[in-house]
């Protein structure tokens, strides 16, 4: 279907409210009580509607929420340091992605645990996530693009366990810049 570009643009807009809404009803109420009719009635549009932007439904919607997640923790891993100084970039990036699991956790828990049709570790990858487990690779360095690899991965595990444990109130939250240290300097040293 041909669409003028104000059409394309409603399109899009209504396509983004969509996936904000589903995060906003996730962190309110938990991913159980993301519905396409509860979407649908939240936004104000018919469930047919929806489907034409979504046509795998609440599994796609889901999908779109977990790759803006990863869009958005990548904004945060690559926020800029005040003085811009390199050897803050594993810190403030392990900070970033801790802050972010703590401050979205419905968010979080997609991205880590719903099950969806993105493809982790390969070429069909979304770009997004690539770049954001460049980052990783960056932060933490290595001997060879294999090394570099498996410690992004182990720094990857380590935040994920740590912010999971911080989730379900198993690690005291007043040491959590001593915590943050420790593993910066677990994967500093190169």
């Amino acid at each position: 279907m041909v669409r003028t570009a104000q059409e394309a643009e409603r399109f899009r807009d209504r396509e983004v409210r969509i996936v904000a809404t589903a995060r906003e009803i996730a962190e309110q109420d938990g991913w159980p009580a993301v519905t396409v009719r509860r979407l649908s009635d939240a936004i104000g549009v018919s469930q047919p509607i929806l489907y034409r932007h979504f046509p795998g439904g609440r599994d796609e919607i889901v999908a779109s929420v977990v790759v803006q997640g990863y869009a958005d923790l990548a904004d945060v891993m690559r926020s800029p340091a005040p003085d811009d100084d390199p050897a803050s970039a594993l810190p403030r990036l392990i900070t970033g992605y801790l802050r972010f699991a703590r401050e979205h956790p419905a968010v979080y828990e997609a991205m880590s645990t719903a099950r969806t049709s993105i493809v982790f570790a390969s070429d069909e990858t979304p770009a997004t996530l690539r770049e954001g487990f460049a980052m990783l690779e960056r932060a933490v360095g290595g001997r060879d693009d294999r090394d570099r690899a498996v410690r992004a991965e182990l720094l990857w595990s380590l935040l994920h366990g740590a912010s999971q444990f911080a989730a379900h109130d198993r690690l005291d939250p007043a040491l959590d810049d001593v915590r943050e240290e420790a593993i910066a300097r677990l994967f500093a040293a190169r």
